[in-house]
């Protein structure tokens, strides 16, 4: 049996194969879509298939299916908990697959798609601002590794966000700019110095500003920094990923005033 390490050719053909495979793997399509009901869920884990409308399938091809779960699975909503590989698809008649007769698309086409098994990612992808989440497309490398919607779709942070958009008009800011308020030590996100002011920016991340304790330190930061003289503009994370825009008129209004 030939050993790789005393076979530099066969060393790197399995270098060659590894490295091929792994980027295969990346480059796997996933179509994300939505678990419209408990029951649905149910015959996806234990009879292995979901359906499309024929209509509304994607053109794009893709290899697997993750399935977001929405709010209506309660304390188990709003997050891609399963995904699984497609073993084989099919055009059918709604009613072939749910036996309702009377539903209005009971004789439409739907596509079928069946799964060898579903997978269960090690921790679920959830949707924390929470975005809007329909039909869409991500890699597998991408799924397995992502922790929040954002991350799946490459929605870059909040923080990256502002710090783009504020360059791209022309603003200077000092990002994470430390300060001391009489003994208080704070860290602003933003600061903008002005001719005849000064402005802090801070981007409220929707899970940890969400707590009393966090807010509670967020209006002390704020009463210390106003104190000091500072004008305090905090934006929300859904703000700045669904109306980056209006987030960037508060600031470049308030930047106007104090003659930036």
């Amino acid at each position: 049996m030939l050993r790789a390490k005393k076979n530099p050719i066969l060393r790197i053909r399995l270098k060659t194969i590894f490295v091929m495979t792994k980027a295969a793997a990346g480059d796997r399509t996933v179509l994300v879509g939505v678990v419209k009901s408990k029951h649905d869920l149910h015959t996806l884990l234990n009879e292995r298939w979901y359906r499309i409308p024929r209509m509304y399938a994607p053109q794009r091809k893709f290899s697997h299916i993750a399935f977001y779960q929405p709010a209506l699975f309660g304390s188990r909503g709003k997050r891609i908990q399963y995904y699984g590989r497609i073993r084989k698809k099919k055009v059918v008649m709604r009613i072939q697959l749910v036996q309702e007769p009377h539903h209005p698309r009971a004789y439409e086409q739907y596509i079928k798609y069946e799964f060898s098994s579903i997978q269960k990612l090690s921790q679920p992808i959830k949707n924390i601002i929470p975005r809007r989440v329909s039909f869409g497309f991500t890699t597998l490398k991408t799924l397995l590794s992502s922790r929040d919607i954002l991350e799946l779709y490459g929605v870059p942070k909040t923080e990256q966000m502002i710090a783009r958009r504020l360059k791209q008009l022309g603003i200077k800011t000092r990002p994470e700019f430390p300060i001391t308020i009489r003994g208080k030590r704070f860290r602003i996100d933003f600061a903008i110095f002005c001719a005849q002011g000064k402005i802090a920016i801070e981007c409220d991340n929707a899970k940890a500003h969400a707590n009393k304790v966090q807010k509670a330190k967020d209006k002390v930061k704020d009463f210390y920094l106003r104190r000091d003289g500072w004008r305090v503009i905090r934006l929300k994370e859904r703000d700045i990923v669904e109306r980056l825009d209006w987030c960037m008129d508060r600031i470049h209004k308030t930047a106007q005033l104090l003659l930036i």
